[in-house]
């Protein structure tokens, strides 16, 4: 899924520049209760709180994390529990990076680089995962790919042409919005470079300007102006060049009706053509080919070893399916690869993806119901358009629409911020009373990301991980649970939170209640107590 979130963030203050110028045991603990009594926190985050918010504890630090930290010294003490094999359905994963590279799945059946299909799985030298999409990166959305048909009769063709016509104006304009931002910024820039005769400058340079020429007292104003919004004109530029980058990518590739992405020979609208189709290499293609492993950090990354940072659980084998395109994924690409992880020990599978058009929903659902049948359990990312999911269409799903469930294995989770109180939703967040099951932290979470590096990123792709790792930690300390019951586990045993938080575009005043089926908060603390009493009840 894609991240927006800066983007919409630099249109704002940028328009304002131009605008001014295991085992089991007994009942282990009590669990937590009380919640909306607790504090809002008035002081800035640390460095520290930012990039480990997400395991902190609502009550001790007064920020809606999941309690990790607190599972861990209280209730798992070192215990280790069973591994459990999270399959991670995404874009490229980096399987080299140095806080992921123990915690990667081998295929103990495959005999590494012969050539041959040794474990007869279907898939050749499949050591670490696979990658569906073999060399391809650019892709196309789905409801460009059903314009480009030209076929009236296409799933859903008329919205679909309705839906890409206004998407591209809108990025045309965007273009030439974020292009005249831009000159705006480099301009003023180079004006004070040439006025202050240096290339590098300070805020206090800029403030201590006096010119009768308006064109440098403009440039000293933007440059003010973004200083005021925490940036220097340096970071500026860096930031503009980035959110150019994406809206051409956007225009270039992914609303592009010409493009010819897909590079693997298989007709990707026959499900059974998948002879020699994909390859063993589940690495990024490219650097900026980072989200699954912004994702994979997020639930795995090796804990305590004095690197980047700690994963929810302590205990699991990342299995790496590459699946998502710079695009929309393709149903046929999702629906094989649940099968391939429910085939291949996954327990769990993380999906951060998802779609308004699905031509093959049909193909997805089956697979998830075949994960299911294996006791797989399947965590999905609600998605970053800030609709209510209920209503507007949202792929993969368990239902169609808002009807009955194909299985039982399958939760969906929407994003939080840092925040508690009523900002305490992601704005970006979809929701659903039906079909969005809890929220967990999926705003500016720090995790891996390529060639050991570490960074920020937001989004309910973040959020979806986050639960995915405490399901790990169910699963690995209370293996007797089957999905269904993680599930219900991580459902009911969330702080449930009665105050009222805004959502949607309009900001939307709405209790979490009515906003997801359990109105709640994911909880590590809370769901290894509650599994350890559901284990112990069997």
């Amino acid at each position: 899924m894609k991240h927006t979130i800066k983007l919409l963030f630099y249109s704002f203050f940028l328009s304002a520049i131009l605008w001014s110028c295991g085992s089991t045991t007994g009942v282990l603990s009590t669990p937590i209760e009380n919640i909306d009594t607790s504090p809002l926190k008035e002081s800035e985050l640390t460095e520290t709180e930012q990039n480990t918010w997400a395991h902190l504890d609502l009550v001790k630090d007064t920020i809606p994390g999941m309690s990790v930290d607190k599972a861990y010294t209280d209730i798992i003490k070192g215990k280790k529990g069973k591994t459990v094999i999270v399959a991670v359905i995404d874009s490229g994963t980096d399987i080299d990076h140095e806080d992921l590279d123990d915690v990667i799945w081998t295929n103990k059946d495959e005999i590494p680089n012969n050539g041959k299909d040794d474990d007869n799985n279907g898939y050749v030298d499949d050591i670490h995962g696979w990658n569906f999409l073999g060399d391809a990166y650019d892709e196309q959305l789905e409801y460009v790919r059903i314009v480009a048909t030209g076929d009236p009769s296409a799933h859903r063709y008329e919205e679909a042409k309705k839906k890409y016509e206004s998407e591209y104006q809108t990025w045309v304009g965007r273009k030439t919005q974020y292009d005249q931002i831009a000159q705006a910024v480099n301009n003023a820039d180079g004006t004070l470079v040439k006025h202050l005769n240096k290339k590098e400058y300070t805020i206090e340079d800029v403030n201590a300007i006096k010119s009768e020429d308006q064109n440098v007292m403009q440039a000293a104003q933007i440059a003010k102006n973004i200083n005021q919004n925490g940036l220097s004109m340096a970071d500026a530029k860096k930031e503009l060049k980035k959110i150019q980058e994406q809206v051409n990518e956007r225009l270039n590739a992914n609303l592009n009706k010409d493009l010819k992405g897909r590079k693997t020979g298989d007709n990707p609208n026959d499900l059974n053509d998948k002879l020699g189709y994909g390859n063993n290499n589940p690495r990024p293609s490219r650097k900026d080919e980072s989200h699954g492993t912004h994702v994979t950090g997020i639930i795995a990354a090796e804990r305590n070893n004095g690197k980047g940072m700690n994963g929810v659980a302590n205990n699991v084998q990342i299995m790496a399916i590459r699946s998502t395109p710079n695009g929309d994924e393709y149903d046929k690409d999702v629906a094989l690869a649940i099968r391939y992880a429910a085939d291949n020990g996954a327990k769990i599978i993380n999906a951060s993806f998802g779609k308004s058009f699905s031509p093959h929903s049909e193909w997805v659902r089956d697979a998830i119901v075949y994960a299911a049948e294996k006791d797989v359990l399947f965590v999905h990312a609600a998605g970053n358009d800030s609709a209510d999911i209920d209503v507007a269409k949202n792929y993969p799903n368990d239902a169609v629409g808002t009807g009955p469930e194909v299985a039982d294995n399958f939760i969906t989770v929407g994003s939080l911020t840092q925040n508690y109180g009523s900002d305490m939703v992601s704005g970006f967040s979809n929701y659903g009373k039906v079909n969005v099951d809890v929220f967990a932290p999926g705003s500016d979470v720090y995790s891996t990301m390529p060639e050991n590096e570490y960074d920020l990123n937001s989004g309910t792709s973040m959020a979806a991980p986050n639960v995915a790792g405490v399901a790990a930690l169910i699963r690995s300390q209370y293996p007797s649970l089957t999905a269904a019951q993680v599930k219900k586990v991580l459902m009911d045993s969330g702080l449930p939170i009665k105050a009222k938080v805004t959502v949607g575009e309009n900001n939307e005043v709405k209790s979490l209640s009515e906003i997801s089926t359990s109105g709640r908060i994911v909880n590590a603390y809370n769901a290894l107590i509650m599994a350890s009493q559901m284990a112990n009840s069997k």
